[in-house]
This record gives structure tokens, C-alpha cells and sequence, in this order.
């Protein structure tokens, strides 16, 4: 029972940040699997992809309803964001742990740094 709260709670975070920044699949899920949950890396990144959909889904019908939406740019980041997800996916399971580990911590600290300055 405990752990399915602990679940609901990530879920809600996660769907928190994703309605306000626009993101939160792998800045909360993914860590939060791993270090609150200890699940595999690999299968923490997956299940956070998995539990993006509902998020977006939602998120993306209160964008749409309020005007908010470039569809042409959206329309193409899509079409890259389909190519990307698919490498990605594909590669995921072939790159080590460490190595994810490093590349996502050196982007969310550079986009950190760029969101500060900027």
C-alpha cells in the first residue's frame, strides 16, 4: 500500500511539473524510480516514457484549448522528436549506465546554467 502511494505521489509530481514547466518525465520520474523506488535504470527511463503519454495528453489539451500552440513548430520538433525516439529507445539499452547517468546530469546542469543567465 505504501509503495503504491509512493507511485501515485511520483505520478502527481511528475504531471505538477509537466502542466507548469512542460517537462517532468525524466527530471522527476526517472530519478525517482531509481533513488525512491531502486528500480533499473534502463527500465526507469522506459517506464517514464510510458508514463509521459497521460501527462502530455492532458497538459496538451488545456494547451490546446487556451490557444498556445505553434503548430508549425510543433509539428516539425515532432517529426524529429519521432527519429530521436526511436534511436533513442533503440540505443538506450546498449549505452552504460554511467555513461546516461553523466549525460543527463552535464544537460540538466547546462540548461540549468543557460535558464539562470538567460
Amino acid at each position: 500500500m505504501v509503495l503504491m502511494i509512493k507511485k501515485i505521489i511520483i505520478g502527481l509530481i511528475a504531471g505538477l511539473v509537466s502542466g507548469l514547466f512542460a517537462t517532468g518525465g525524466g527530471m522527476i520520474v526517472v530519478p525517482a524510480l531509481v533513488y525512491l523506488l531502486k528500480t533499473d535504470e534502463v527500465k526507469a527511463r522506459a517506464t517514464s516514457v510510458f508514463v509521459i503519454l497521460p501527462m502530455v495528453i492532458t497538459s496538451g489539451i488545456f494547451y490546446y484549448k487556451n490557444d498556445f500552440i505553434d503548430w508549425k513548430i510543433g509539428a516539425l520538433c515532432a517529426l524529429g522528436g519521432l527519429v530521436g525516439g526511436y534511436l533513442g529507445a533503440k540505443y538506450l539499452k546498449r549505452i552504460p549506465e554511467l555513461y546516461l547517468k553523466l549525460s543527463f546530469t552535464i544537460f540538466l546542469i547546462y540548461v540549468s546554467v543557460k535558464m539562470i543567465i538567460s
